[in-house]
Protein backbone atom coordinates (compact mmCIF):
# COMPACT_ATOMS: atom_id res chain seq x y z
CA UNK A 1 0.00 0.00 0.00
CA UNK A 2 1.21 3.51 -1.14
CA UNK A 3 1.53 5.83 1.75
CA UNK A 4 1.20 9.76 1.16
CA UNK A 5 4.16 11.55 1.36
CA UNK A 6 2.24 14.64 3.32
CA UNK A 7 1.32 11.76 5.93
CA UNK A 8 4.54 10.87 6.15
CA UNK A 9 7.04 13.18 5.14
CA UNK A 10 10.78 11.97 5.70
CA UNK A 11 12.90 14.25 7.80
CA UNK A 12 15.51 16.06 6.21
CA UNK A 13 19.03 15.01 7.33
CA UNK A 14 21.50 17.89 7.87
CA UNK A 15 22.48 18.00 4.41
CA UNK A 16 19.22 18.56 3.24
CA UNK A 17 18.47 21.05 5.56
CA UNK A 18 21.32 23.53 4.58
CA UNK A 19 20.32 22.76 0.70
CA UNK A 20 16.42 23.85 1.99
CA UNK A 21 17.89 26.57 4.09
CA UNK A 22 19.31 28.00 0.10
CA UNK A 23 16.29 27.66 -1.43
CA UNK A 24 13.84 29.15 1.26
CA UNK A 25 16.39 32.13 1.13
CA UNK A 26 16.89 32.40 -2.28
CA UNK A 27 13.99 31.16 -4.20
CA UNK A 28 13.78 28.34 -7.40
CA UNK A 29 17.42 27.58 -8.13
CA UNK A 30 20.09 25.45 -9.90
CA UNK A 31 22.04 22.17 -9.34
CA UNK A 32 24.75 25.16 -10.18
CA UNK A 33 23.69 27.87 -8.21
CA UNK A 34 22.81 26.05 -4.66
CA UNK A 35 26.20 24.55 -4.96
CA UNK A 36 28.11 28.17 -5.16
CA UNK A 37 25.84 29.32 -2.05
CA UNK A 38 26.98 25.74 -0.34
CA UNK A 39 30.86 26.50 -1.06
CA UNK A 40 30.68 30.35 0.26
CA UNK A 41 28.36 29.71 3.09
CA UNK A 42 29.06 26.41 4.41
CA UNK A 43 31.51 24.35 3.39
CA UNK A 44 33.59 23.14 0.30
CA UNK A 45 30.81 20.49 -1.55
CA UNK A 46 31.54 18.93 -4.61
CA UNK A 47 29.13 19.99 -7.76
CA UNK A 48 28.16 16.19 -8.26
CA UNK A 49 27.46 15.50 -4.69
CA UNK A 50 24.79 18.36 -4.62
CA UNK A 51 23.47 17.09 -7.58
CA UNK A 52 22.74 13.78 -6.58
CA UNK A 53 21.14 14.50 -2.78
CA UNK A 54 18.89 17.17 -4.63
CA UNK A 55 17.80 14.44 -7.08
CA UNK A 56 17.40 12.27 -4.03
CA UNK A 57 15.22 15.12 -2.20
CA UNK A 58 12.85 15.09 -5.30
CA UNK A 59 12.44 11.53 -5.09
CA UNK A 60 11.77 12.21 -0.95
CA UNK A 61 9.45 14.62 -1.72
CA UNK A 62 11.71 17.47 -0.67
CA UNK A 63 12.14 19.40 -3.61
CA UNK A 64 9.90 19.65 -6.93
CA UNK A 65 12.22 19.89 -9.96
CA UNK A 66 11.39 21.99 -13.40
CA UNK A 67 12.63 20.10 -15.98
CA UNK A 68 11.23 22.76 -18.82
CA UNK A 69 14.06 24.41 -19.20
CA UNK A 70 17.44 22.82 -20.14
CA UNK A 71 18.89 23.84 -16.60
CA UNK A 72 16.85 22.25 -14.21
CA UNK A 73 15.39 24.74 -11.61
CA UNK A 74 14.79 23.21 -8.24
CA UNK A 75 12.00 24.44 -5.36
CA UNK A 76 11.52 23.17 -1.92
CA UNK A 77 8.86 21.23 -1.65
CA UNK A 78 8.21 21.37 1.92
CA UNK A 79 7.27 24.55 3.67
CA UNK A 80 10.06 26.45 5.70
CA UNK A 81 8.00 27.31 8.79
CA UNK A 82 5.95 24.03 9.55
CA UNK A 83 9.68 21.93 9.03
CA UNK A 84 11.55 24.26 11.72
CA UNK A 85 8.75 23.82 13.72
CA UNK A 86 8.73 19.66 13.47
CA UNK A 87 11.88 19.58 13.85
CA UNK A 88 11.73 22.28 16.91
CA UNK A 89 9.17 20.29 18.79
CA UNK A 90 11.00 16.81 18.20
CA UNK A 91 14.32 18.23 19.36
CA UNK A 92 12.91 19.77 22.31
CA UNK A 93 10.97 16.68 23.17
CA UNK A 94 13.95 14.45 23.05
CA UNK A 95 16.42 16.67 24.93
CA UNK A 96 14.12 18.44 27.19
CA UNK A 97 11.72 16.18 27.74
CA UNK A 98 8.92 18.70 25.94
CA UNK A 99 9.88 21.22 28.15
CA UNK A 100 10.01 24.84 26.33
CA UNK A 101 11.58 26.43 29.98
CA UNK A 102 14.41 23.71 29.90
CA UNK A 103 15.58 24.75 26.47
CA UNK A 104 15.16 28.55 26.96
CA UNK A 105 17.07 28.43 30.52
CA UNK A 106 20.09 26.42 28.41
CA UNK A 107 19.66 29.22 25.76
CA UNK A 108 19.76 31.84 27.92
CA UNK A 109 22.62 30.53 30.17
CA UNK A 110 25.02 29.44 27.13
CA UNK A 111 25.23 32.32 25.29
CA UNK A 112 25.49 35.83 25.88
CA UNK A 113 22.11 37.34 25.35
CA UNK A 114 22.18 40.98 24.23
CA UNK A 115 20.06 43.91 25.78
CA UNK A 116 18.37 44.18 22.47
CA UNK A 117 17.84 40.27 22.08
CA UNK A 118 16.31 40.35 25.53
CA UNK A 119 13.93 43.16 24.64
CA UNK A 120 12.90 41.24 22.17
CA UNK A 121 12.05 38.32 23.97
CA UNK A 122 9.96 40.18 27.10
CA UNK A 123 7.89 41.91 23.75
CA UNK A 124 7.34 38.24 22.38
CA UNK A 125 6.29 37.19 26.11
CA UNK A 126 3.65 40.48 26.44
CA UNK A 127 2.51 39.34 23.19
CA UNK A 128 1.83 35.96 24.25
CA UNK A 129 0.49 36.71 27.48
CA UNK A 130 -2.71 38.86 25.58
Amino acid sequence: MKTNRKEHQAEPTRSELEILQVLWQHGPSTVRTVNDMLNEQKREVQYTSTLKLMQIMVDKGLLSRDESQMKHVYTAAIEEQATKGRLLDRFVDTLYGGSATSLMQQLLGNKKTSKKELDAIRELLKKMDK
